[in-house]
């Protein structure tokens, strides 16, 4: 037994030893465990407090509201106004009357107060826990859409209304609506909510409402009128005046909820039901001056201030509008309309302007036809005036795109200029089987470039485009802001791409929805003057730079060039881009001078419709002549790194003697010509044949005429359009007879010869003085080179010359001279093939 003990006890030892590194392994696992969960603790502390910090950065004090809903003067936040650029000039009030907004208490005791009733109406339509929760609902944090309470309403309306639509916005607004609860009272939520709701038609609080719906004041309205107007603050747009009898019906539904809800008996509800309540009748609201341009100014706002804030009132905008040229354009707009319906047009003595309007083609008008017109200053990137369609005198509010044609046509040849061509290129308008046609059904041959831009030719202007490159074209033109892809543009987007020639380079706008355009709006002021939006300064980018801009200018501005469409003339400098479509449904004009950018639109449908640019040329031209009435006739200056120099027309190369037309044209410096023009040539021709004249030919047949020299791709046209290319074949060769005493006799006529050739004849008789032996190429040779030197000695059947054709091939001439001594000469040729 006693054997066995020191075993047990070193059994007993290895046990307990193990169980004491069980407990330490359990106590470094606890202890593992609680750190890594302290650390986990303070990181969710840590990230709930950077989340919190990041939800309530920059919140908008509370104290806001009742500076907005509760002003001293009792009068609410007046409507949105929208002036001109002086400030002179109303153009719209966002409300139906201009009776004053009036904040009114829900207490009873005032006589001039929100009834219970509608009160009650709302809180059983949209809140139906108003008098119970804290004044948000976690519920639909997820959508930042929607405010299940009305303190949410209100905060979302008039505290984050410039916040993006996110969770992040929900939870703050969640924040806000505890707060203004919990610091204000229900019963003011309730009384700021009705005082700024939205009725429909721009009524902003009961009152305003009472008046506009039922002609009488919000204290005066009966229960089935206030639960009319309950349902319409959450549907403003099913209002009385836009759609009657759904709003007794949702009226009357209103009802049968507050009953529900035991805010209404049920004898309350019976005689409510009963009622028939009495719309007020339905105000026609003003004619609005530019009405399309306060459209245009408030879709510009729209992208930094939302709609709903505009429309709740206490803004000023200012304006780019100028009045007079508004009214101007807008009169001259509907002159030109009504001529192009083959209506009446204003009196003189409504339009003074009409007097600039020119005489449309006579004898065609349009019924199914409109108009639309913008001014603005390329210098600032400001619209000054805009007409929206107008429709048989009748101007709408619509400004819509419409099918550019060849309305961007000028960005093919500034691509091209970019490229190394230049206005004074070639380019040959003539058909093909890829070339489409140009709007005068005709081709006009070898032109410049120039010509065929200023003309609107299509045939040539598809072949540049070829040539440079589409995607190069799209390229230019997208960094104008025009979009070719979308083949439409609107009057904006050209007039503001044109007016960077007018400025000779510089794009002036703002950017507005990620795209930099001209714009409408200066500032927006709040009540407190403060400005909400001010691009009064204008922001501007270099598209392209002075030369290529003048370059361009100068072509539109070339009243020479452009010899179809006479009606473009102003009597100042001015570049002009005539557009139109295929199918004669629009026709563009876009023009501007150093102080003005305008673009006019014409578009008619039905059968029939051939719309030219003559048409809005005519209200171009009278827009431009009116508004530049106190602007000095100034041009543009040529920049530096231009070149004008004289050269040919219509090759572009430097004058030769056979070019019968000499321009100056306009080079980019190291784009000069270098070559004499080769377009045009000389030739000698037999004139009773009119075949190319030989050396054969009788000098007295022969007389030089100047021909094109066509490429083999214009020919057939060129000789069908009877331009003068020179003929293909040569006279018929006969050899004269035999002059005794001026003669060759070896080689015999068209022999071929090779090496050294001896030239044997007879070079003598009566008053012989001296004989010159010469060669030249071809069968009527421009130049002749002489062998050897004049001989004084006469030759009977001998050697007159060696001539060493090494290096030479091809049809040669050999040509005797004898001069007598009375100068004069007799000759004798033959006609010889240099072989290989």
């Amino acid at each position: 037994m006693q054997e066995r003990l020191p075993i047990l006890r070193a059994r007993r030892a290895r046990r307990l030893a193990g169980q004491n590194k069980k407990s330490a392994r359990s106590s470094r696992a606890a202890l593992s465990l609680g750190m890594v969960a302290s650390i986990l603790l303070a990181a969710g502390i840590l990230y709930a407090a950077t989340a919190y910090a990041n939800i309530t950065r920059n919140l908008p004090a509370v104290e806001l509201l009742p500076r907005l809903l509760n002003p001293p003067d009792g009068l609410l936040l007046q409507p949105t106004r929208i002036y001109d650029r002086t400030g002179q000039h109303l153009l719209f009030t966002f409300a139906t009357e201009e009776t004053p907004r009036r904040y009114l208490p829900i207490n009873a005791q005032n006589p001039q107060h929100i009834p219970a009733a509608l009160v009650n109406a709302v809180i059983a339509q949209r809140d139906p826990k108003f008098w119970s929760h804290s004044g948000y609902a976690l519920a639909g944090w997820d959508n930042p859409e929607v405010h299940p309470t009305l303190a949410q309403e209100l905060v979302s309306d008039l505290l984050l209304y410039n916040e993006p639509p996110t969770p992040a916005r929900a939870l703050r607004e969640r924040l806000l609506a505890a707060q203004i609860t919990h610091q204000f009272g229900r019963a003011q939520i309730i009384e700021w909510y009705l005082n700024s709701a939205h009725f429909g038609n721009y009524a902003f609080g009961a009152e305003a409402a009472a008046q506009l719906y039922f002609g009488k004041p919000a204290a005066q309205l009966t229960l089935a009128e206030s639960a009319i107007l309950a349902a319409v603050s959450q549907a403003p747009a099913l209002n009385p005046f836009s759609a009657p009898e759904v709003a007794r019906q949702r009226g009357q539904a209103t009802l049968r909820l507050m009953n529900a809800q035991k805010l209404l008996s049920n004898e309350a509800l019976d005689l409510a039901l009963a009622e028939t309540p009495q719309f007020a009748e339905t105000r026609l609201s003003p004619p609005q001056p530019a009405a399309a341009f306060v459209n245009l100014a408030l879709a510009q706002i729209d992208s930094q201030i939302p709609r709903e804030r505009i429309e709740r009132g206490g803004l000023t905008i200012f304006t780019t509008l100028d009045y007079d040229l508004q009214t101007q354009t807008a009169c001259l707009t509907q002159a030109y309309a009504a001529r192009l319906a083959g209506l009446p047009e204003p009196p003189l003595e409504d339009c003074p302007a009409i007097r600039f309007l020119p005489a449309l083609p006579p004898g065609i008008t349009y019924a199914d036809s409109s108009a639309s017109s913008l001014i603005l200053d390329p210098n600032t990137g400001q619209v000054l005036a805009l007409t929206g369609e107008t429709f048989q005198a009748q101007e709408t509010a619509l400004v819509g795109a419409h099918s550019l044609g060849s309305g961007a046509d000028a960005f093919v040849y500034l691509t091209a200029f970019t490229r190394g061509l230049s206005p004074a290129s070639l380019i040959w308008d003539i058909p093909d089987e890829n070339s489409i046609p140009n709007f005068d059904g005709q081709f006009h041959g070898p032109l410049r470039l120039r010509t065929a831009l200023a003309n609107d030719y299509q045939a040539p202007t598809a072949a540049l485009k070829n040539q440079v490159g589409a995607e190069n074209v799209i390229n230019i033109a997208r960094s104008f802001g025009v979009d070719l892809n979308a083949e439409q543009a609107s009057l904006l987007n050209l007039a503001g791409a044109y007016g960077v020639f007018a400025t000779q380079g510089a794009y002036f706008g703002q950017t507005v929805n990620d795209q930099f355009t001209p714009v409408a709006v200066l500032k927006v002021e709040a009540v407190d003057h403060a400005v909400s939006l001010n691009w009064e300064t204008p922001q501007s980018k270099s598209v392209v730079t002075p030369q290529l801009a003048y370059l361009m200018t100068n072509v539109l501005s070339d009243a020479t060039a452009r010899k179809s469409f006479s009606d473009l003339e102003i009597g100042r400098p001015a570049g002009v881009k005539v557009a139109q479509t295929a199918n004669g449904q629009d026709a563009w004009v876009i023009g501007y001078t150093p102080h003005f950018s305008a673009a006019v639109w014409t578009g008619a449908r039905g059968e029939g419709v051939k719309l030219t640019p003559r048409f809005p040329a005519a209200l171009w031209s009278a827009l431009v002549q009116s508004a530049s009435q106190n602007t000095p006739s100034d041009g543009w200056p040529i920049p530096p790194g231009i070149t004008p120099l004289t050269v040919c027309d219509p090759s572009g190369l430097l004058p030769s003697k056979e070019c019968p037309n000499l321009v100056t044209e306009y080079f980019l410096n190291g784009n000069e010509p270098i070559q004499a023009d080769d377009l045009y040539r000389q030739f000698a021709i037999n004139r009773e044949t009119g075949l190319l004249a030989t050396v054969f030919t009788p000098p007295e047949l022969v007389e030089t005429r100047t021909f094109i020299l066509a490429p083999e791709n214009a020919r057939a046209w060129a000789r069908s359009a009877g331009l003068a290319i020179p003929p293909e074949n040569y006279d018929a060769i006969q050899a004269p007879p035999t002059n005794p005493d001026a003669n060759i006799s070896a080689p015999p006529l068209f022999a071929e010869v090779k090496d050294v050739v001896k030239i044997i004849g007879t070079a003598s008789g009566e008053d012989f003085a001296y004989y010159r032996v010469q060669v030249g190429q071809g069968l009527n040779p421009q130049a002749w080179i002489q062998l050897g030197a004049d001989v004084t000695t006469p030759v009977e059947s001998g050697t007159l010359a060696t001539w060493d054709t090494a290096g030479l091939s091809g049809l040669y001439a050999i040509q005797l001279q004898v001069v007598r001594s009375d100068q004069r000469v007799e000759t004798a040729v033959i006609q010889v093939t240099i072989g290989k």
